[in-house]
């Protein structure tokens, strides 16, 4: 692939950070839910499951206010507004006092299928999330994107006008991944045809039928989450600079496995072109999520 010559990043863009969260004083807690499925030693001894992938695991797990460690954070580099999870007592009180700062999404398994239906409705009537997000290979038992399971799921979620965030490719922690294989995306964009589907977590080594699918539907787009940005997928760079331009969106991986020092440095080096940056970073995240374009953040 032919890159283009570098471009700054433009300093008048608020940017939108599609997957961020919070320090938490008990980080084993945020992954107990692999336990079950983890079957080799250094899995099971690692605070963080996929840790192996990641050199420079942000250490803020001390902070005293995780709230404003992260609003800290997007504030010098300029991020508006992060889509948080909302289970964690942070997230809530971050969607509470902040709510221009922060917009919310539900992580639903769909083995319980009444359960993340009206998890999903509830999340919508009382938190005003903005997606609901789901990872396959993380479910017990693993769920197939395409699985009929999901499917009340995501009826809800057209229903209630709502994109659906879903793990696709070859899963970090060390259990199967057939069920992100990204050609389960073709059968529920077929079966779902006015469902907004957002890609994350790569798509790899299956990125190039990810641009393929995405040229085929209208509905389904990538977004760049637990990838340092030197390692976004050419054919993913490369789409987004030609008739993808709408398809890509910004996210990093804070505080899971990537510091925001690390994505911003590395980012001024994506060679995107100058009138895709706005979308990539701010654009398309508003309009998927429905939120408004919000104005550049001072540093």
């Amino acid at each position: 692939m032919a890159y283009h010559a570098r471009m700054p990043l433009p300093p008048d863009v608020g940017v939108i950070d599609c997957m961020i969260g919070f320090p938490d004083p008990r980080p084993e807690a945020k992954y107990h839910f692999l336990a079950p499925l983890l079957k080799d030693e250094d899995s099971r001894a690692r605070t963080f499951p996929a840790g192996y992938l990641f050199h420079e695991v942000p250490d803020d797990e001390g902070a005293d206010d995780p709230v404003a460690t992260t609003l800290a954070a997007m504030d010098r580099h300029g991020i508006a507004v992060g889509l948080v999870g909302v289970g964690s007592d942070s997230a809530r009180r971050a969607l509470a006092e902040h709510p221009g700062r922060f917009a919310g999404v539900l992580e639903v398994d769909p083995n319980d299928i009444t359960g993340a239906v009206r998890a999903v409705r509830r999340a919508h009537d009382e938190q005003g999330i903005r997606a609901v997000s789901s990872f396959p290979a993380g479910c017990n038992p693993q769920v197939p994107v395409s699985d009929r399971r999901y499917y009340p799921v995501f009826q809800t979620c057209v229903d209630l006008g709502l994109p659906i965030l879903l793990n696709a490719g070859v899963a970090g922690p060390r259990v199967p991944s057939a069920c992100q294989d990204v050609l389960h995306f073709d059968q529920i964009c077929y079966d779902f045809p006015e469902l907004t589907v957002v890609m994350r977590h790569g798509a790899e080594p299956w990125e190039e039928l990810a641009v393929k699918l995405m040229l085929k539907w209208p509905g389904l787009h990538y977004m760049t989450s637990a990838f340092a940005p030197r390692y976004y997928p050419p054919a993913v760079v490369a789409f987004a600079n030609t008739r993808g331009a709408d398809k890509v969106l910004y996210a990093g991986y804070y505080p899971m496995g990537l510091s925001l020092d690390r994505i911003f440095a590395e980012l001024a080096d994506v060679p995107l072109r100058d009138e895709v940056w706005p979308r990539f970073l701010r654009d398309n995240a508003a309009r998927i999520l429905g939120l408004p374009v919000p104005a550049a953040v001072s540093r």
